[in-house]
């Protein structure tokens, strides 16, 4: 489902203590997502957020990411013999296989700021 862009922009002039009352009723944290909702009555849709991940599973991810395009970098090269491309193959199938099987999530504790 696509969104329309957002194109138009409101400016409005309010003091310091206005201020503040808007952003303590909102109660989320950019204040123009509140007043969209508040004022048009409507939620609006969320983006899927982020999941706060460990980094030293990212590192571990790209470091596989990593190791995979040199696999097939050296595949595409012609360099290989047809029986070394096909060792590759099987050991790659079934690492997929392997991966299939894990259903984990490993995700930091969310933190408020």
């Amino acid at each position: 489902m696509t969104h329309a862009k957002r194109t138009k922009i409101i400016k409005i002039r309010t003091t310091d203590r206005e201020y503040l009352a808007l952003k303590q009723l909102s109660q989320k944290h950019r204040l123009a997502e509140w007043m969209r909702e508040h004022c048009l009555g409507a939620i609006v849709p969320k983006k899927n957020p982020l999941p706060n991940v460990d980094p030293a599973l990212l590192r571990q991810i790209a470091g596989i990411g990593n190791n995979l395009n040199q696999i097939a970098r050296a595949m595409n090269s012609h360099e290989w013999r047809p029986v070394n491309i096909i060792e590759v193959i099987s050991a790659l199938s079934s690492m997929q296989r392997e991966l299939g099987t894990l259903q984990f999530i490993h995700t930091l504790p969310d933190s408020k700021p």
